[in-house]
């Protein structure tokens, strides 16, 4: 079959559809950023889910955000069709040259193949090889090397039809010259100084999460050292509770929280202006990676392949080279255990030191 890809593709009006968490979404930059260099005339657009719009929303290659609020489900089904057709009827109206589905929902395969796009790109799962998810995309790209790459790469290859390679692939976080001005004014409030660490040690699955105890001991041996510490977490209640608890063990004065307080637009502004930035595997962790920010991530039964901090700045330590760790893929993600419970203290705090200096 001939490819509808034409030799001289020059499309006017591009989307890109990613329907995950924030770390995904940030992710998804890399691709985004590529389009923009190889079609810098083009429109680009994203369709994500409402909650993951503040990772993109600053990003200046974007136009315009097509949004899925998951409270949808919740309403009516009346009231759910409507707004899935307004929504379909949004990106139809849209005109899009190419749909590049990152996807692997049907829900995002049926949006793809409605566009109206004549070149709908998406993945060959193998659990979607049927006739549905190829009537809705016309260029489908292999995922037989998907264990072996990078949540970046990964999405980079989707591009290869297009001539687009992972060469050189760089991801980007955005925001505000508002955000920037907001964390000056709180840090200037709490007499933070310009040298500063980030810390969040918090995920929504507590399986990620180092110890308590482990934190406090890094806190107060970096805060004794001079340097000032601020905490970072989500406003979920279980992350400010375990962020409570932190600052209960600590013995040392020089740690603030922001925990809860900042958008993640503001969250990147903060992290952008730290020294360093220390974190366990979350959609922060990657903020920092794609921000310079010095990245110093702790790492348990996640698949470090695909979710490692994406650049070059960056120093990680595995729980897996200090104890066995389950598969990732055979973890209860809402299991209270933390496996990252096998890495030192002392280990941290030398990664730590090692940033600083360099």
């Amino acid at each position: 079959m001939a490819s509808p890809i034409p030799a001289q593709f020059t499309p006017q009006n591009i989307l890109l559809i990613k329907l995950r968490h924030h770390g995904d979404m940030l992710l998804t930059t890399p691709a985004i950023n590529a389009l923009h260099q190889r079609y810098p005339n083009a429109n680009i657009d994203v369709l994500l889910y409402a909650e993951t719009r503040p990772m993109l929303e600053a990003h200046p290659a974007i136009r315009q955000l097509h949004v899925i609020d998951r409270k949808w489900k919740k309403l009516g089904g009346w009231q759910k069709f409507r707004h899935e057709m307004a929504l379909i009827g949004a990106v139809r109206a849209c005109r899009y040259d190419v749909v590049i589905n990152l996807a692997d929902q049907w829900r995002s395969a049926l949006i793809t193949g409605l566009s109206g796009a004549s070149v709908r790109m998406g993945f060959a799962y193998n659990k979607r090889d049927n006739f549905f998810w190829r009537a809705c995309h016309n260029v489908r790209v292999s995922t037989a090397q998907h264990a072996q790459l990078h949540t970046v790469e990964q999405n980079m290859v989707a591009l290869e039809p297009l001539g687009i390679t992972a060469e050189g692939a760089k991801a980007s976080m955005h925001f505000s010259a508002a955000d920037r001005q907001k964390v000056h004014a709180v840090l200037t409030q709490h007499q933070v100084g310009p040298s500063f660490i980030v810390l969040q040690p918090t995920s929504r699955w507590v399986f990620k999460c180092w110890e308590d105890d482990k934190v406090a001991q890094l806190i107060d041996t970096l805060t004794a050292e001079g340097h000032t510490v601020v905490l970072t977490a989500a406003p979920d209640a279980k992350e400010q509770a375990m962020i409570d608890h932190i600052l209960l063990l600590c013995r040392r004065e020089n740690v603030v929280s922001l925990a809860g307080q900042l958008t993640l637009p503001q969250l990147a502004a903060l992290i952008d202006a730290a020294q360093l930035f220390i974190g366990v595997d979350s959609a922060p962790m990657h903020m920092a990676a794609a921000l310079e920010t010095p990245c110093l991530a702790l790492f348990g039964p996640t698949k470090l392949t695909q979710w490692r901090p994406w650049g070059s700045n960056n120093r990680i330590l595995w729980a897996g080279d200090y104890a066995p760790l389950p598969s990732p893929d055979s973890i209860d993600t809402k299991t209270e255990q933390r496996y990252l419970a096998a890495i030192p203290v002392e280990d941290v705090i030398a990664a730590a030191r090692s940033l600083l200096h360099d």
